[in-house]
Parts: structure tokens; C-alpha cells; sequence
């Protein structure tokens, strides 16, 4: 990374900027849809999405993949799990933000770095260093904190961790670019999303053709509010350092976290101030372990910069 111009380095900057700012003010966008559902606006989201992913690769000419992924069922297998999962991910995070729970939307991702490493260790059998420990019981302590704040577990940020984190795993495995990966796994929710559209059509539900050509034109720029930031996010990946873009990830969930209290004004009582307390702590403990292994392996090996493993994207 350090042998490309400076311009590459700020363009790339710039596009990080813009894709974990898309993710972190997409909650200004979803309650544009209403009166649409949750559900509806998801069906749109991945039927739009394909068609705009698909016409990004038909101008960028990015269609050799595609034959070679048809001719392996394993591979697709796991891309038919990543569609399952992020469609879970999608509709819980587009129902909390319509439904008045933005902070504890942020939360879940917030705490997914958390939860990437615990399935780690029970998945992958991997080993933590002591940091590490510490980062994830303070991480447990906080949804214990949550718990008592909310009268339950907060159930939107786990589901959101939870499924977040099992996309980025088996994305790992499939090892697909950002924009080929979304075109596979949105090719698998077409057919679902366009049947739940036009039975809803059929039932008289549907709102994309009855409030207006506004509200139909917005329901078809969910599939370039899902595909853009990914689009910036990769090319930001290939001209700034992964740690830069390790650092920037964590914007998308400030930012929907200041929405949330800011602008969409929800409570958030002591107890709920404790419980994001630790979880910032928890996090600031996995940055500075992080970045402290970094300038050991720089020093050991001699070389001017040593990359982390890629950051996951904030697809909310």
C-alpha cells in the first residue's frame, strides 16, 4: 500500500468515507418507504438490487466468474446460506429503523467485531490473546447491562451481530469480490422477492404502483443504496491500508447511533449509556491489541506496513 501515489491514497479515503457514510446515514432513507412493509421494502430491495449489480457488470464486462461459479455446487451452496443470512440481517434492520430502534440497530453493529471473534473461538477453534479475552467478557457484561436496561435481551443487535457475522464467515469461504458476490447472492433472492412482490400485487397490498411514481422510483433506488456503498467500499479496499479501513468501519455504526439519539430522539436511560459504555471499551481494547500486534509483526519481519485481515463491510 505504501508504493501507491498519494492521490490513489486520498481517492481511496475518499471512497471509504463515502461507503461507511452511505451505511451509517441509510437509516435516513428507510422511512421514506412508508407506507410500505418492512417486508415489501425488503422484497424490493433484493429484486432492485440485482438489476442495478447486474448492469454494473455488464458495463465493467465482469462475467468470467459467473460460469466458473455454476460449476461448483459447494461454492454456491455457501452463497445460498450468505443469501439466507443477509436476508435476515436486511429485514431486521430496515423493520428497527422504521419501528423506532435505531440506537440498538447501531448496537448490533457495534458489537459485531465481538461476536466475529467469539464464533471464532467456538466455530473455529481459534485462540485469543489475554486483550482479546478481556475485549469479549466486557462485551458479554455489556449485553448483561442491555439485559437489565431494556426488561430483555436486546434482540435486534444480536440478530444483527449474530447474522452479520455468520454472512462475513461464510463470505470468507465462498471468496467472491463485493460486487460478484452480491449479483450471486441477489440472484438467488430474485425469484423469492418477485413472487412475495406480485403475490402482494394480486392481494391489492402492494404500494409501488398505488402512492405515487415518487414512492415507486424510491422503492426502486433500494437496489442503488444497497450496491453503491459496496461499490466505493471496493474501491477504497485496493488503495488504502486495511488497518485505515479497520478504523473507518467503525463510522457506520457512530453515525447511526447519533442519528438514533440525535435526530430520530429515542431513550436511552442510564443503564442503556452503561451498556454502549462497555461496549466502546471493549472495542477501543480489540483497536489498540490490534494495532499494537501490527507494529510487533512490522518490527519482527522488517517491513514497512503489515495488513490485518480486510474489515467486513457495514451492509446495512
Amino acid at each position: 500500500m505504501t508504493g501507491k501515489p498519494r492521490g490513489e491514497r486520498h481517492i481511496g479515503l475518499l471512497n471509504g468515507f463515502a461507503a461507511y457514510g452511505m451505511w451509517g446515514l441509510v437509516p435516513l432513507f428507510w422511512p421514506l418507504l412508508k407506507p410500505a412493509g418492512a417486508v415489501e421494502i425488503l422484497a424490493h430491495r433484493m429484486a432492485w438490487s440485482l438489476v442495478f449489480v447486474g448492469a454494473a457488470l455488464v458495463v465493467m464486462r465482469r462475467w468470467a466468474w459467473a460460469g466458473e461459479l455454476l460449476r461448483q455446487p459447494r461454492r454456491l451452496g455457501l452463497l445460498a446460506i450468505a443469501a439466507a443470512v443477509i436476508t435476515v440481517n436486511w429485514g431486521v434492520y430496515i423493520w428497527s429503523v422504521n419501528s423506532g430502534h435505531v440506537v440498538e440497530a447501531s448496537l448490533g453493529y457495534f458489537i459485531n467485531p465481538l461476536v466475529t471473534i467469539a464464533m471464532g473461538v467456538l466455530l473455529l477453534k481459534e485462540r485469543l490473546r489475554p486483550v482479546q479475552w478481556v475485549a469479549v467478557g466486557t462485551g458479554f457484561a455489556a449485553v448483561v447491562v442491555l439485559t437489565v436496561g431494556y426488561g430483555q435481551p436486546p434482540w435486534i443487535s444480536l440478530t444483527l451481530a449474530l447474522s452479520f457475522a455468520t454472512y462475513g464467515l461464510v463470505k470468507k469461504k465462498v471468496g467472491l469480490g463485493g460486487i460478484e458476490s452480491l449479483a450471486a447472492e441477489t440472484a438467488i433472492q430474485f425469484l423469492p422477492a418477485v413472487g412475495y412482490l406480485l403475490w402482494l400485487s394480486s392481494r391489492g397490498s402492494s404500494t409501488f404502483t398505488t402512492h405515487g411514481v415518487g414512492h415507486g422510483a424510491l422503492l426502486a433506488a433500494t437496489g442503488v443504496v444497497t450496491a453503491l456503498p459496496l461499490v466505493c467500499f471496493g474501491a477504497a479496499a485496493i488503495r488504502v491500508p486495511l488497518s485505515t479501513l479497520g478504523l473507518l468501519q467503525y463510522l457506520a455504526p457512530v453515525f447511526q447511533f447519533l442519528l438514533g439519539v440525535l435526530y430520530f430522539h429515542e431513550a436511552m436511560p442510564v443503564e442503556r449509556w452503561a451498556g454502549f459504555a462497555l461496549v466502546w471499551v471493549a472495542l477501543s481494547l480489540l483497536t489498540w491489541d490490534a494495532w499494537r500486534g501490527a507494529r510487533r509483526l512490522r518490527s519482527e519481519v522488517g517491513v514497512p506496513r503489515v495488513e490485518a485481515a480486510p474489515p467486513a463491510a457495514v451492509d446495512a
